[in-house]
Formats: C-alpha cells, structure tokens, sequence
C-alpha cells in the first residue's frame, strides 16, 4: 500500500453476494459519484453468499455475514459518515435457514450499523420476480446454484414471502431505506440482475441515499470513471475455506487508483 494517501471522506459498507460481487468496484464509483471519495470501504460478499449461515460454493467456503471480520474492522476506528447498503437477500432461505432466523441476522446487521449511525439502504427480496418462475425454471436454476437443497417451489416463494414482508415491517421500526426490486430487472433465473442493466439499476437503488450536496460532484467524477474503477490492489477475503482448508489475509487488502482501501470480509 502507499505511505500516503487523501484522508478518506466517508465510509462505505457494503454487504451482498452473486450481484455485488459481479459490480463491486462499478458499485463503490456509483456511490463515491453520489457522496464523495476517497472511502474506507468494508465489503462482505461473495458469489451464494447468505447472512446468516456458513456457505459452500464448489471449493470456497465463507463465514455469514452477521459471523464474518467486517464487524470488527467496523468497530475498529470510527469514521463518518457511514453508508450502507444491504443486497442480494434471500439465498439463505435456499440453505435452509427458517424466514425468522433470516430476519433476526438482517436485524442484527442494521443493529450495528446504526450503532455507527450508518445511513443505510436495503434491497427487499425481487419476490415480483421470484413469484414469475414456472417450476421448471424455478428446478433448473435451483439445481445449479444450490445442488443440496430440496425446497419446492411453492415452500421457497412461501418463505421469501415472509422474509419480503419482514423487512417492510422492520424498516418502518429502524427507520431505515427498503429499495423494492422491479422485476424488470432481472434475467430468467428471477434473481441475477442483467448485465447491460447493471449501472442503471445500482443508479436507482443509491438514489434512496441523502448525497448532503455532494451529488454535484457526478459529473467531474464521471470524467475520471475509468481511472477511480481502477485496482491498484485487488481485495483477498479476511477469511475463508479452500477445501477444507482455512485461508486468512491481513486487512486492508485492497486499494482502488483514488486511495480508497478495502476490507473485504
């Protein structure tokens, strides 16, 4: 890492799986467009990703979001403001996890942003989408991500269901953003976002964050979009399991051109 750098304005957090993964950095230069840069950026996500249960993806295994390093590194040093965006819910209920335990790990996570008085923007489940899979679809996609589950259709779109309606009762609580998911968004698996979609879609949803003013800023930044989206140093997870075997590196482990640094968890 460089010796010096700009002193970060704000802290992002960032906590999603297959759709985050895929648009992290495309994600991190809409939101600095929107509130400012450098950051400190934690991020926890990975492709199947769940909150609330360890996952297994082929070789790679990594710890729930509500168990994994992100938590301390917040803790670690305040700085504000803090933004956080909470995405890609809802593959926990395909690992088994019961709608309320689902919901008691999301509340969890919102716990201790607030803690930070995190501004905070959560996707709801797509459940428009979901709901539109024939069986057949709903099989296919189901065997391929997620081999070892044995949901029917129905039992899956009942759970989403109640985790969907949950968190429309649990940000009128906590009082923070719930995004609703258009179906039109989304490909013919009902939950990965299309690829030419992508900015448009992450634009939509960081409107729900208050930019203080700095929203102004979008079109110099815009100028320099290929160079912020630049890795200096790409992200390694904090933690995590290669068959079998337990992998850790030391955080921050990523930084972006602008000095932002990554924590990824």
């Amino acid at each position: 890492m460089d010796s010096y750098r700009e002193t970060p304005k704000n802290r992002l957090v960032l906590l999603g799986a297959s759709n985050l993964t895929l648009s992290l950095r495309l994600t991190i230069h809409l939101m600095q467009q929107r509130l400012g840069g450098p950051s400190e950026i934690l991020v926890a996500l990975g492709h199947g990703r769940a909150y609330g249960t360890f996952t297994q993806m082929l070789w790679r295994g990594l710890p729930g979001m509500t168990n994994c390093d992100l938590w301390r590194q917040l803790d670690s040093i305040e700085i504000h403001p803090t933004y956080a965006l909470l995405t890609d819910i809802g593959n926990d209920i395909l690992y088994g996890l019961p709608p309320q335990q689902i919901l008691r790990a999301l509340e969890w996570c919102i716990n201790q942003l607030q803690n930070h008085s995190a501004q905070i923007v959560v996707t709801n489940l797509p459940i428009t989408s979901i709901k539109s899979l024939s069986e057949r679809r709903y099989i296919f996609f189901r065997n391929i991500f997620y081999p070892s589950c044995q949901l029917s259709r129905d039992e899956t779109i009942n759970r989403a269901e109640v985790v969907h309606h949950g968190l429309v009762d649990m940000a009128a609580q906590w009082h923070f953003k719930l995004y609703e998911q258009e179906p039109d968004w989304f490909g013919l698996d009902g939950i990965h976002v299309n690829y030419w979609q992508r900015k448009a879609y992450y634009q939509d949803i960081l409107r729900q964050f208050s930019d203080l003013g700095l929203g102004r800023q979008q079109d110099a930044l815009e100028n320099k979009q290929e160079f912020l989206l630049t890795w200096q140093r790409r992200p390694e997870f904090a933690y995590k399991t290669v068959l079998g075997r337990i992998s850790h590196c030391q955080q921050p482990s990523g930084q972006l051109a602008d000095g932002s640094l990554v924590c990824k968890c």
